[in-house]
């Protein structure tokens, strides 16, 4: 830390340069730099302890949870900095559980999350990302409320209800969908003025219609996740209209074949319009650049009609919009075994279109570095202000970190 502590104290003036008060730009450089410090526990007591001449547990405590800094203050002037530096492909979509033993923090509840594969006791957030191959930067955060926590909704549990005072949520919030919150935050994010390229998520978001076309509003490309059970028509395929009987209203146009699943096209355009596709070093020994084998599959990429409900309601005529369906088909496998949506342009190379959708690997290592390096799930207080201000601040630690590796290496690639 002696080494960089001189960077630590440039970077935190410039990060909390907003602050008014000169003891909250001193308390938010030093929980930044116990988050840095080595140690399995990055909550308020641990990392004081650690802090030396700045281990001051009670002040730490006060400043992360309820001294009043505006967190988007801080994420915005991170957004800049990260954005300058990495010059991102894309803004990545995702959310990542906060495992908790009991009730009382806020937003807790018995809800899904992929970090533990199940319906388990915990906290869900929603995060964005600023990435290209070699380097990423979470930039915007939001605490998923769950409805039981919603004293507007018909599933309200009336003791979760009453624990939104103790744990300071605003009474504005409510339940709010995960992509809603994603569609939000691209929002304050292009207000700071930090341009989107390309918006890349899983099929957790890109299975809703109404995210996918809430993109297109904001005329932003997509390549998200899509599960193979959605269906769709092929790019040729032609709205018909039907013969008018002469009484009543006119019939509608229509397809006149039934839309087909993803994986039922993507099959049926067989193993032959699979082709190889090489788009990133992994974290195997090989012959690649850095000493590591590349990751390769083959993969198949078709323009298709997408349809259904959701997409025929956003749509403003009877024909549908033409998109890219990619479908990952290893050699090994007897189908394929993942599927994306995305409305970048037809004439985009194959290689280009796999990269950029697989891109989302930078969100997980993001989120694994935050957790086992830098406390990310270490935050025991129990306020709405005080879960915002502490994943702000990881943010921060993170970001200094990838700053730090960029500086000895500008073309090192963080492996898998």
């Amino acid at each position: 830390m002696a080494a960089v502590r001189e960077d630590l104290e440039a970077f935190a003036a410039e990060l909390f340069d907003g602050f008014f008060r000169a003891d909250q730009r001193r308390w938010g450089q030093a929980y930044v730099r116990g988050l840095l410090l080595d140690g399995k526990r990055k909550s308020v007591e641990p990392m004081a302890a650690r802090l030396g001449e700045d281990g001051n547990r009670q002040a730490l405590a006060h400043f992360v949870t309820t001294s009043r800094w505006d967190p988007a203050h801080v994420r915005a002037r991170l957004a800049w900095r990260m954005h300058d530096v990495i010059g991102p492909e894309a803004l990545i979509v995702d959310d990542t559980g906060f495992l908790k033993d009991g009730e009382a923090s806020a937003c807790v509840s018995r809800q899904y999350t992929g970090t533990a594969g199940k319906v388990t006791n915990c906290q869900v957030g929603v995060s964005l990302h600023l990435a290209r191959d070699h380097a990423s930067a979470a930039v915007n955060w939001r605490l998923f409320l769950p409805a039981s926590w919603d004293p507007g909704s018909a599933e309200a549990d009336p003791d979760k209800v009453a624990r939104r005072t103790r744990c300071g949520i605003p009474a504005q919030v409510g339940h709010v969908e995960k992509w809603q919150l994603a569609l939000d935050m691209i929002d304050e994010t292009r207000s700071w003025g930090i341009d989107v390229p390309l918006v890349v998520a899983d099929a957790g978001y890109g299975d809703t219609a109404a995210f996918r076309h809430g993109l297109e509003e904001r005329s932003l490309p997509y390549a998200v996740g899509i599960s193979s059970r959605h269906t769709a028509h092929p790019a040729d395929a032609r709205p018909v209209q039907p013969a008018y009987a002469g009484t009543g209203r006119p019939p509608k146009m229509h397809y006149p074949e039934p839309a087909q699943t993803m994986k039922d096209l993507v099959v049926a355009a067989g193993r032959t319009a699979a082709r190889p596709v090489s788009w990133r070093e992994g974290s195997r020994p090989g012959k690649g650049v850095s000493g590591f084998k590349r990751m390769h599959s083959r993969f198949v990429a078709l323009r298709i009609r997408p349809a259904g409900r959701g997409v025929r309601q956003a749509g403003d005529g009877p024909e549908l919009p033409e998109r890219w369906l990619l479908a990952e088909w290893p050699a090994t496998e007897p189908e394929p075994v993942q599927f994306w949506l995305s409305n970048l342009p037809s004439g985009l190379p194959l290689a280009t279109l796999v990269r950029l959708a697989k891109l989302r690997w930078r969100i997980e290592h993001d989120y694994r570095e935050m957790k086992q390096a830098l406390g990310l799930a270490h935050f025991e207080g129990r306020t709405w202000n005080g879960w915002h201000h502490h994943v702000t601040l990881v943010a921060a630690a993170h970001a200094f970190c990838t700053l730090q590796g960029l500086a000895r290496n500008p073309k090192d690639t963080a492996q898998v």
